[in-house]
């Protein structure tokens, strides 16, 4: 009997009209290439064969001709395969999630199965998902497995999921992490669900688009030799003390030894200024010849850090994708940044991290090009303590279950077996380390941080020396030790550098910087902690403010970095006087408070990897009462859209402000004039703005000196409220001084990073 063709879309303007059966053929096969990556198949196949059974009705029909809206296909999708997998519920409990979820966001299987039943006993005006009408109800489900799949069709039998044994016997940390790890399984499903289902409708309109959106194309051992001579070529041009360039070449060639070893966890310990972004390099690409892995991702925790290492980076790998928020992208780089598929990324921790943790098709469909890979996350220190059980649980599952390494690379390595509960066991690739440390130590440290110290006498210290660098926690004391600079010094010899100065910006004060102290000439720089990973600055003298221990052995690394000096760079660490708070987060100020109790009992001595090690002991021992809770409980409840919403690296909400910075001038007024005629801002011209975007943290503020941006209509009748971006465009040209401060709102007491 010859049944009635349904399709899977309208026609497309090529002219072709796929029908459900074509689609989800092609979609099985793309989803099963994409979970082979990580040994799940045949899992991945099963949730593309059936991710669009719902579009076999004629609700679904009636849809694509335009004769009624509000119909939701996925959930009938998930609820026929509900219905037909009751003897193996456990297996398939992902998959059923996954296609649920792929036009809307995950939800345990928990709270759907309910509504599955009522749809499958025949309710007809069953709700589906965002107030949508199932397609299908009552006997339609019969109807379409006998038509679609054939009452003989024998679903495959799938290998259920297993969590890795926790070692707790807390039954609810227990349960936290098997969830953990369950749904993290869940979302690289999902992945491949997503990305095949959009690659392949990208296919069907546009023959060649799986080709064009992949660069599959990875020779490790090519670059390598380009890694090999970018750094001879390097070498014969430095101008550090010889003995730094040894040790150097030792980190060097230590990490590409260890770059043979299996797959796993690992961690990079070494010095600041040891050339950990290159040796990085070449213990990943070791590790992908040795080890078949097919990409490299290099995760940080900065902007700033993101953009230095992906220029370095580009030298050897001129391909590579540089994946982040102020990154433009043409059309090309846009699809692979949302599939992630191309040989070597660098993106941020926020980016990376968070991705882990999404609930929604766009954000976690680059998920699956994780498995198999290197990833290194440079910084590792950044990390903040609510999050970092989760994370670190996650980290883990990665390695264990998705074929990925994953390198923590720090001067500062955080013990993180002091967390209790947490089995916490990485390969060290530098096994001297502390021999290292103490070969390495260019810098002396001292305390005075038993009484405050009055800013102002902090700008007449800085006035008597030509190479000086002063780094503070907060924007306000930055503004008032650089007025105070500028009350002893010439205006030229004092720059001025904290994330109130737009990318552009920032980028055209440290090249003059580094020009400055290349030619001997006097340099006195006021900045906040935006400086501390990734700005090779070499000063001979450094002051840094209180702050929690890693972020001052960060700041030492700006202080004789490249071992010129005949003697040690002196870095002081005080107390600025000032009866308000003094840090940014109370994470941040109960690290500062760690620090200043140790020293009281004995001095911490930074280039000491026991003292580091002592000072983390203390700090992630209070880890489990500052952890995140709601995101606990969310876990613990396997909700993954509260489970999202919790987990943030950042937790203050935060909008961008295109700013005029006289150096894009240009970029600035081309922006303001399609703004004008729209009021509207894209995600392109998002991309566009990004050199002269800034984040801040007062909204209220910014709304009184700048004009709201809104997203572009989705529907006639959407709200404004709804369109909102969060992006701002400034048009008070006196909030910001291109020549020095950059945004500057005058009656803020909001200044914080």
């Amino acid at each position: 009997m010859e049944h009635k063709c349904y399709y899977a879309k309208s026609r497309l303007q090529n002219g072709k009209q796929p029908t459900v059966a074509e689609h989800i053929q092609a979609v099985a096969a793309q989803a099963a290439r994409f979970g082979s990556q990580f040994d799940r198949e045949e899992e991945a196949r099963a949730a593309g064969l059936f991710h669009d059974a719902g579009k076999y009705s004629d609700a679904f029909q009636k849809v694509l001709e335009r004769e009624r809206g509000g119909v939701d296909h996925a959930f009938s999708s998930a609820a026929l395969l509900y219905d037909r997998t009751r003897k193996r519920r456990r297996s398939y409990e992902p998959i059923l999630e996954a296609i649920n979820a792929h036009h809307s966001a995950l939800r345990p299987l928990d709270d759907l199965k309910n509504r599955f039943e009522e749809s499958l006993q025949g309710r007809a005006d069953m709700e589906g998902n965002q107030g949508r009408t199932s397609s299908l109800t009552g006997e339609d489900y019969r109807r379409v497995w006998q038509e679609l799949y054939g009452e003989a069709f024998a679903l495959p039998k799938l290998k259920r999921f297993q969590a890795a044994f926790s070692g707790e016997t807390d039954s609810e940390t227990a349960l936290y992490a098997a969830n953990l790890e369950q749904m993290l399984y869940t979302r690289f499903l999902f992945s491949c669900l997503v990305d095949a289902d959009y690659s392949v409708s990208a296919e069907e309109e546009n023959e060649g688009y799986l080709t064009s959106s992949e660069q599959r194309v990875f020779h490790p051992e090519e670059l390598l030799k380009r890694l090999y001579s970018y750094r001879e070529k390097l070498s014969k041009g430095s101008t550090a003390e010889q003995g730094l360039n040894r040790l150097r070449d030792e980190l060097f060639d230590q990490c590409g030894v260890m770059g043979e070893q299996p797959p796993g966890l690992f961690t990079l310990t070494a010095p600041t200024g040891t050339g950990k972004t290159l040796a990085m390099l070449h213990f990943a690409l070791r590790h992908c010849i040795a080890n078949g892995q097919r990409r490299i991702i290099v995760v940080l925790p900065f902007l700033t850090l993101t953009e230095q290492n992906a220029a370095v980076y580009r030298n050897i790998v001129p391909e590579l994708l540089e994946d982040h928020s102020q990154k433009e992208l043409d059309e090309e780089y846009r699809e692979y940044a949302q599939r992630w598929s191309v040989p070597m990324i660098v993106t941020t921790s926020v980016h990376f991290f968070e991705t882990l943790f999404a609930s929604r098709p766009t954000d976690c469909r680059k998920l699956h090009s994780i498995a198999n890979s290197v990833v290194v996350f440079d910084e590792a220190q950044s990390l903040p303590i609510g999050v970092t059980d989760a994370t670190l649980r996650s980290v883990k599952e990665l390695c264990r279950s998705y074929r990925t390494t994953m390198v923590f690379s720090t001067a500062t390595q955080p013990n993180y077996s002091a967390i209790r509960g947490l089995d916490w066991q990485p390969t060290e690739i530098v096994s001297n380390h502390p021999e290292l440390f103490r070969k390495m130590q260019r810098t002396a440290v001292q305390w005075r941080i038993d009484t405050p110290t009055p800013l102002k006498s902090i700008a007449q210290e800085m006035a008597c020396q030509d190479s000086v660098c002063a780094i503070v926690n907060l924007r306000r004391h930055a503004n008032e030790l650089f007025d105070r600079l500028r009350e002893h010094c010439p205006e030229e010899e004092c720059f001025y550098l904290t994330t109130n100065l737009c990318p552009a910006h920032r980028r055209q004060v440290v090249q003059t910087i580094n020009r400055r102290l290349a030619d001997g000439l006097p340099c006195r720089l006021v900045a906040t902690q935006c400086i501390e990973a990734g700005v090779d600055f070499d000063f001979r003298r450094l002051y840094r403010a209180l702050a929690p221990l890693e972020a001052i052995v960060q700041a030492a690394g700006r202080c004789n970095r490249n071992g010129r000096g005949a003697e040690k760079g002196l870095v002081t660490v005080f107390v600025p006087e000032d009866e308000k708070n003094l840090y940014p987060e109370p994470w941040y100020g109960l690290g500062a408070d760690i620090v200043r109790k140790q020293n009281r009992t004995s001095p911490i001595d930074i280039h000491n990897p026991e003292d580091i090690a002592r000072y983390y002991r203390e700090l992630l021992g209070m880890e489990q009462q500052k952890r995140n809770k709601k995101l606990t409980e969310a876990i613990q409840h396997k909700d993954y859209e509260k489970a999202e919403h919790n987990y943030r690296l950042i937790e203050k909400e935060s909008v961008r402000v295109i700013v005029p910075f006289e150096g894009e001038r240009e970029l600035y007024e081309a922006i303001r004039s399609e703004m004008n005629e729209s009021g509207e801002i894209t995600p392109a011209l998002m991309q566009l703005a990004a050199p002269i975007t800034i984040t801040c943290f007062d909204e209220k503020l910014v709304s009184q000196r700048a004009e709201a941006l809104l997203l572009p209509r989705k529907r006639q009748r959407q709200r404004d409220e709804e369109r909102q971006s969060g992006w701002y465009l400034l048009h008070d040209e006196t909030c910001y001084d291109s020549d020095k401060l950059g945004l500057q709102f005058k009656d803020s007491i909001n200044l914080l990073f």
